[in-house]
């Protein structure tokens, strides 16, 4: 049975302060937890439905509107909350400049497993990625991705130096299907992804070393479709893009 402090605990990880008190976050469900167990994140506690408490109990410590039978906590890696000494990483990396909402940010850490990117880098203001909804939308992907929190401006600072190219999606950009890309699928790249509804920031499009547009279909349906796709759509559809060069 638990204990009015283990839930206390548990419910307090909910919230990005509870979370970087404890340095420990909320995993979920069947699946997660054998990935989680899989991973060589270290689990601080297990409860299952039937052994340690009763289906009640779950519904008192779950973040899902239908609770699992399952849920951990776990440790949260010491290495990934900073971005002090950023350092360009092999191949083609992500860049979430104030990616507030989590389903974006989980959906985006997914994409970026699936096209094997295996670095993010993100702004202070985008959601934090051991949000229980962040990690639920990954699908497992947290465990696989590589994501570093802190200021921007060193890391883009950092590309110009090494001349990395920096790649951002813009409304006024080259169209992305007909522009130059690297060939090779270990190129250095930063891809940047903004805001949901400021696009780009300013200071970080200034760093930009190549504006790219996904156009709709067909070409003269501009002005006549919606109006811009939803940043996870279009992390999509870019990462896409760049993997489809790399197979040429």
């Amino acid at each position: 049975m638990l204990t009015k402090a283990e839930i206390k605990r548990i419910r307090s990880l909910g919230d990005k302060a509870g979370r970087e008190e404890e340095r420990a976050f909320v995993v979920e469900g069947e699946k997660m937890v054998r990935e989680l167990l899989a991973s060589g994140f270290v689990v601080q506690s297990l409860y299952r439905v039937g052994e340690q408490l009763s289906a009640a109990d779950m519904g008192r410590i779950s973040f899902l509107r239908t609770p699992t039978p399952v849920l951990a906590v776990a440790e949260m890696p010491a290495d990934r909350n900073a971005a002090k000494n950023p350092r360009m990483p092999q191949g083609l990396a992500l860049v979430l400049d104030d990616v507030q909402d989590p389903g974006n940010v989980g959906t985006i850490l997914r994409l970026a497993d699936w096209f094997g990117v295996r670095t993010v880098y993100a702004s202070p203001g985008t959601a934090d990625c051991w949000n229980p909804k962040v990690v639920q939308a990954t699908m497992g992907a947290i465990f696989r991705v590589r994501m570093h929190y802190g200021p921007l401006e060193p890391l883009l600072c950092e590309a110009a130096r090494a001349e990395v190219p920096v790649y951002g999606t813009f409304l006024e950009g080259d169209d992305i299907y007909r522009c130059d890309l690297p060939q090779e699928g270990d190129a250095p790249g930063l891809l940047v992804m903004g805001n949901e509804g400021r696009g780009i920031s300013a200071a970080v499009a200034a760093q930009v070393t190549q504006k790219l547009y996904i156009p709709p279909f067909p070409a003269t349906a501009a002005g006549e479709t919606s109006e811009s796709l939803n940043v996870a759509m279009a992390t999509a559809v870019a990462l896409a893009e760049f993997r489809r060069r790399a197979r040429l």
